[in-house]
């Protein structure tokens, strides 16, 4: 089952749109699932992810436009029960000791958050954490530019292999990673 893990596309607001070389590889028929951190800023882009799977969902980032997504979402997938924020409400953003915080009160085996617009994913206390980064490499308040990124999760049974996509100086890299639930 495919995961897509998208969010921070800031756009018209940071960015003018999704990487061509991402768009490219996102074809409909192919992802099961979306779960986007938020900050898609536009119904447009929303548009598009529902072009991509029919199971989209999508929590409010600091910049949507819509008002109507949720705070945070918790969704199960497999055997999998992952949780979905958006990540400004995090202090210090991004800290791992609020993380694993919000993951214990969510009791979520896979917490996904976003904010920082960078890409990070990490184990703690047999839990995994990710954040995809920014779609569209918008810049942040952390940081003035940022690495396009997004993350694809191949949930198999009790195991996730994720993908990681970035562009870096152009080029698109693919790193591979394996989490097992325990």
């Amino acid at each position: 089952m495919l995961v897509l893990v998208i969010g921070d596309f800031h756009i018209p607001y940071r960015s003018h749109g999704l990487p061509k070389r991402f768009k490219n590889l996102l074809v409909p028929g192919r992802i099961q699932h979306i779960l986007s951190t938020g900050n898609l800023c536009n119904k447009e882009t929303f548009d598009y992810l529902k072009t991509l799977a029919n199971d989209v969902h999508v929590v409010r980032g600091d910049f949507d436009d819509n008002i109507e997504f949720p705070e945070q979402k918790i969704v199960t997938v497999g055997q999998f029960r992952i949780g979905l924020t958006h990540g400004h409400q995090i202090v210090p953003w991004g800290d791992k000791e609020s993380l694993t915080m919000l993951q214990r009160q969510l009791d979520v085996d896979v917490l996904i958050t976003g904010h920082t617009h960078q890409f990070e994913v990490f184990e703690e206390d047999n839990k995994f954490f990710i954040n995809p980064g920014s779609a569209t490499g918008a810049f942040s308040p952390l940081k003035h530019s940022s690495t396009p990124s997004f993350v694809l999760m191949d949930i198999q049974t009790s195991t996730i292999t994720i993908y990681i996509y970035r562009i870096i100086d152009n080029d698109l890299k693919v790193e591979k990673m394996e989490y097992s639930k325990k």
